[in-house]
């Protein structure tokens, strides 16, 4: 990911169409563009916005990106978001997610995630969920290679108990069930 990030942070941007709008923040390192003046990058800031939603996000990407389906970091952080859209989960190649300072509430907008192979970083604090008294087990248990949650390194202790704890609720679960 040496390239430099599309820093579209602090815009005002309400929706994920206004993205194609905005010009991106200047960085450190300069943004380089393809023939089709496509950004040639893997990591996408869109932190500190108004967004609520991620409708049309894959149409976007491709007409942001000049390789969307390499996006690996994406910072989504400290906007309006409730729910995990479906868009995310078709980021297969997907690293870092940012999602902290969001409105996320459901343990279960988390196991969306669980299908993204490489997604070894993630950030949920400062969301309702985080008040979920298994949160953090819940959320290792469904996502088996996170190596950092919430800027903290997940430890071997961690992914041990998180893995117990799956399997007593599976268990109870399954006990509770009709056959």
């Amino acid at each position: 990911m040496g390239k430099a990030p599309v820093d579209l942070s602090f815009k005002c941007i309400g929706s994920i169409a206004d993205v194609l709008h905005k010009e991106p923040n200047e960085g450190l390192r300069p943004l380089k563009r393809n023939a089709d003046n496509k950004f040639c990058s893997q990591a996408l800031r869109l932190n500190n916005n108004l967004i609520s939603d991620l409708a049309g996000f894959t149409l976007t990407i491709d007409s942001l990106l000049s390789d969307p389906s390499h996006l690996a970091w994406l910072d989504l952080s400290f906007n309006h978001i409730s729910r995990i859209d479906k868009a995310l989960t078709e980021l297969h190649e997907l690293r870092v997610l940012y999602l902290h300072g969001n409105h996320i509430c459901k343990l279960s907008e988390v196991d969306k995630l669980g299908v993204l192979p490489f997604l070894h970083t993630l950030t949920l604090h400062g969301n309702a969920v985080e008040n979920e008294k298994t949160y953090r087990d819940h959320v290792i248990s469904v996502l088996p290679h996170l190596k950092s949650m919430d800027f903290s390194a997940v430890t071997k202790q961690e992914r041990i108990m998180s893995q117990i704890w799956h399997k007593k609720i599976t268990l109870s679960k399954t006990k509770r069930s009709p056959n």
